[in-house]
C-alpha cells in the first residue's frame, strides 16, 4: 500500500514497476545492473482515485502523463535500485498530494475608479514625454 493521505491509499496492484539500466556513474558495473526504475500509474482507469481528483490529475499539463492517462515516473538519481524505487514512489505521492487541494475559483473583480484614473494619467504623461521628444528631434 502506498499512503497518499489519511483517506487515500493506493494498492500495490495499481503500480507497475520496470527496471532499466541507468546511465551515469557506476563504472563497469553500471552496464550489468538495472538500477533505474520506471514507475507507471494508470490515472485514467484507477478504481481507487475519486473522480474529482482523477480529473484534476488528468487536467495537469505534465509531460510525464501519456495520452492514455498513464503517469510515468523515471527515477535514476541513485546507484541503488531500492533507493530509486523509493524516490519514484515519493515523487508519485507528491504529484497526487499536489492535486488533493482543490484550487479556489477566481472571482472576477473590476478595477477601482481611482486605479483607472491613475492608469490614464500615467498614459497621458508618457504620451506628452514622447511628443516632446519628437519635437526636439528635428531641430538639432
Amino acid at each position: 500500500m502506498l499512503t497518499i493521505s489519511r483517506t487515500l491509499t493506493l494498492p500495490e496492484s495499481e503500480l507497475v514497476e520496470r527496471f532499466l539500466r541507468a546511465d551515469g556513474p557506476g563504472g563497469q558495473h553500471v552496464n550489468r545492473t538495472e538500477s533505474a526504475v520506471e514507475l507507471r500509474f494508470d490515472v485514467a482507469h484507477s478504481p481507487t482515485l475519486p473522480e474529482p481528483l482523477r480529473e484534476r490529475l488528468l487536467a495537469r499539463r505534465d509531460r510525464r502523463l501519456t495520452d492514455e492517462g498513464v503517469l510515468v515516473i523515471q527515477a535514476r538519481r541513485f546507484r541503488d535500485q531500492g533507493r530509486n524505487r523509493e524516490d519514484a514512489r515519493e515523487r508519485l505521492v507528491e504529484i497526487i498530494r499536489g492535486t488533493l487541494v482543490v484550487p479556489k475559483k477566481r472571482v472576477a473583480t473590476k478595477p477601482t475608479r481611482a486605479s483607472q484614473e491613475r492608469r490614464l494619467v500615467g498614459k497621458q504623461q508618457r504620451g506628452k514625454l514622447k511628443q516632446a521628444r519628437s519635437r526636439d528631434w528635428g531641430r538639432e
